[in-house]
């Protein structure tokens, strides 16, 4: 989760710093074991059923750490951006962070739901 103040028509420099110390703060919580999923707006935009289809492929490979990052409204850092195993988009929009959390933990929560077989609202 991105907290860092972009003060109003940033110059190039201070957003570089604030990606940076972001990435930072992130990175601190992010294990090596851990497959990596970046919100990007430039990332893999999914349909509910292609994003379930992705959860479960991963945790046929063994990968059952899935740690997904939330950037900032200026992006993520380069370091972040390095570590992320797979960029995926809900939007070309920009949405707050704290919106963003809610919609994801929703798609997780649908994901499971199709993974299972169960009825999910369309």
């Amino acid at each position: 989760m991105a907290d860092e103040k972009t003060p109003d028509q940033a110059s190039e420099t201070v957003e570089d710093n604030i990606r940076a110390k972001e990435g930072e703060r992130l990175m601190k919580y992010i294990r090596d074991d851990m497959y990596v999923i970046t919100l990007e707006i430039g990332g893999k935009m999914l349909s509910s059923e292609e994003f379930a289809e992705k959860i479960e492929t991963l945790g046929v490979q063994g990968k059952s750490s899935i740690a997904f990052v939330i950037g900032g409204s200026i992006g993520l850092g380069r370091e972040v951006l390095k570590r992320s195993d797979y960029a995926l988009s809900f939007s070309k929009m920009t949405f707050p962070h704290q919106l963003m959390r809610v919609i994801l933990l929703e798609q997780v929560y649908r994901a499971y739901r199709i993974m299972n077989g169960e009825p999910y609202h369309k």
